[in-house]
């Protein structure tokens, strides 16, 4: 199944949200060329093919040489998209395109957490009337 993303194209910013490299035990290493936070200017977007990740919509980046795929043959291959979003200084942006268009569906731009845990705010209980006296 491939994915397609009008949102990106050559020239916007976007912000890395997945520097994890998938292994094949099931673990993941941070990669080396990219962070997570850091911004980055697309230079390239469109369909990729990876003979074990098979078709995605891929990016390239403005100053940054993948290198993953030297190994197979594929020098600079692009990364996923899924692991950026894009860069949003409009903050209301999303409200007003769904003022435009009801019935357009917006997703999580993080994409599914992928066992990240979300940090959890200790339950806070009030204080009793002679507590407070």
């Amino acid at each position: 199944m491939t994915e397609s993303r009008s949102d990106l194209y050559p020239g916007q910013e976007v912000i890395c949200i997945d520097d994890q490299v998938p292994l094949a035990d099931g673990t993941s290493v941070k990669d080396a060329n990219i962070t997570e936070g850091t911004i980055y200017r697309l230079r390239w977007v469109g369909m990729a093919t990876h003979y074990v990740f098979g078709d995605y919509l891929g990016v390239k980046l403005e100053g940054v040489n993948s290198g993953f795929g030297e190994a197979w043959g594929q020098p600079d291959a692009p990364y996923n998209a899924k692991r950026f979003r894009p860069l949003v200084k409009d903050t209301i942006a999303v409200f007003r395109s769904i003022a435009a268009d009801p019935t357009r569906t917006i997703d999580a731009p993080e994409g599914p957490r992928r066992g990240k845990k979300l940090p959890v705010r200790a339950p806070s209980r009030e204080k009793t009337k002679v507590e407070i006296e």
